[in-house]
């Protein structure tokens, strides 16, 4: 399959399809620090959404993508209003609309559980909610689904129980990452559990796909 991974520059998703045999790239505006340069395309996703800079094919079969969440999150909803970052959140919310409808016949898109004024612009409600406990990482993270085209991803380990036996600076890592130039990064970084579950139950035929959104 053709997979463009979207607002990735961990390459996590991407080296799970490419692994695989998928034509699969990653398109971030930043560098990538998945060590595969080769396979990543730096510059705007909506520049390269008809045709890939190395001129390889036209058009894709799947996308993958994990557009910011820092103004969308229900999580920081708080600082719209304290620090008037509304034009910042519809941005942000026009930019997530405008992934889920381009012209490509399978997408998914990953980000955390929105506040209803983010919805209320993107018009569509997520289709499924994962955690990483449910991919073999005793962890939780929320991480909402919106999926065109896809079957619902299925869980491949439950370590809920192990999970739950962890003190919170474990289970909730992502949430306690302290402070830095890095910490955006680390904490949209995909787990390499879930990264592999997208390529191994949607990177098949299309036409084998259960389509059910």
């Amino acid at each position: 399959m053709r997979v463009l991974v979207a607002c990735e520059e961990s390459q996590e998703v991407c080296k799970a399809f490419r692994k695989l045999g998928h034509n699969a790239f990653s398109c971030d505006i930043q560098d990538c620090s998945g060590g595969h340069q080769e396979w990543h395309i730096k510059g705007d996703v909506f520049d390269y959404i008809d045709l890939n800079p190395f001129n390889e094919f036209k058009g894709w079969d799947l996308m993958i993508a994990h557009p910011p969440c820092t103004r969308l999150c229900n999580s920081g909803v708080m600082w719209l209003d304290k620090r008037n970052l509304w034009k910042d959140m519809k941005k942000g919310a026009i930019f997530f609309k405008k992934l889920l409808n381009v012209n490509i016949p399978l997408i998914a898109i990953e980000n955390p559980i929105p506040h209803k004024y983010a919805l209320k612009i993107i018009k569509k409600k997520y289709n499924q909610i994962i955690q990483p406990y449910m991919f073999g990482h005793p962890e939780r993270k929320a991480t909402c689904l919106w999926l065109k085209g896809l079957p619902k991803l299925k869980q491949t380990k439950n370590v809920e129980e192990e999970m739950l036996k962890l003190p919170k600076s474990k289970s909730q890592r992502i949430h306690y990452t302290s402070p830095g130039k890095e910490r955006g990064k680390i904490r949209s970084k995909t787990f390499k559990g879930i990264a592999i579950a997208m390529a191994k139950q949607w990177g098949i035929n299309e036409n084998q796909t259960k389509r059910t959104s």
